[in-house]
């Protein structure tokens, strides 16, 4: 299909998208790489009235040390953080499953604010931001406010960004020899959706959990935490995932599509979970 009629304006920079998103109103949208808002155009499923492009926009788009974590501009591409040194070192769990994105194609043209920003709950870099408890950087007129990954994403294609707010700055932690971690997915294809998702980040010490985190994506209309299995497997070793896998979809409401019911949908949450705890505790 032909998506609906459009303005487009190119910002030259974040107040000057500021101000055409604001002059916009309801209707502006950001564009950078454009493989999320695109496609949902040419079905008509998403119609806005002005396309704000921020793609040349240099300032957003870096790969940083910030200490005790690494800052990623918005308009950062996939391949950039796929191939990342400083995040092959600091944290490799977000280099890798930057480079699972999509295809070659869609990780040279997306960017990692776009792929955040969508709020898609089969997408890979929520469930993965989730887990690793990243923060998120909005600007608005109200000024820079920071927001931690596990309260940003509220909704299938929604966000707490609020309305004339950009994302400019995703904030990963430095993952040291204690952490192990895990991103397993389940699809068809290597550049489908995940069916369902899995990401593990376990603190470990002497052969138990001190910590963990894991993360579920499409196991409902946002990346959800596996509370049960993080409670039963902290404190525990590797005798205890097993059980702590099983406890994978307690409290969460996976969609039925044509690729999965929920019933499938919480055995492949309970298979993940434990494969990717297996993986961080190495």
């Amino acid at each position: 299909m032909i998506p609906a009629p459009f303005d487009y304006e190119v910002a030259s920079s974040v107040e000057h998208a500021m101000e055409l998103l604001s002059a916009g109103g309801d209707g502006a949208k950001l564009l950078a790489g454009g493989h999320s808002l695109i496609p949902l155009m040419k079905l008509r499923f998403a119609r806005p009235t002005l396309l704000v492009d921020i793609a040349r926009m240099g300032s957003l788009s870096y790969i940083r040390d910030g200490g005790d974590h690494v800052a990623i501009g918005a308009c950062t591409r996939h391949a950039d953080v796929h191939h990342s040194e400083l995040l092959a070192e600091a944290n490799p769990m977000l280099a890798l499953v930057a480079g699972l994105i999509g295809d070659p194609q869609v990780r040279h043209k997306g960017t990692i604010g776009g792929s955040v920003a969508h709020g898609d709950p089969a997408s890979d870099l929520p469930t993965a931001l989730v887990a690793l408890d990243a923060t998120l950087v909005a600007q608005g007129a109200g000024g820079t406010r920071t927001i931690p990954a596990g309260d940003f994403f509220t909704g299938i294609f929604t966000t707490a960004l609020g309305a004339g707010e950009i994302l400019t700055e995703v904030r990963v932690p430095r993952l040291d020899a204690s952490t192990g971690w895990s991103y397993l997915k389940f699809n068809r294809r290597a550049q489908d959706w995940a069916i369902v998702s899995a990401a593990a980040v376990v603190r470990r010490s002497n052969g138990t959990a001190e910590s963990a985190r894991v993360a579920l994506g499409n196991m409902g209309t946002a990346p959800v935490r596996a509370r049960g299995t993080e409670e039963a497997i902290t404190g525990a070793g590797r005798d205890a995932i097993a059980a702590a896998a099983a406890r994978a979809a307690e409290g969460t409401d996976p969609p039925a599509d044509t690729n999965a019911g929920p019933d499938y949908r919480r055995h492949l949450a309970q298979v993940l979970a434990g494969r990717a705890l297996e993986a961080a505790f190495g």
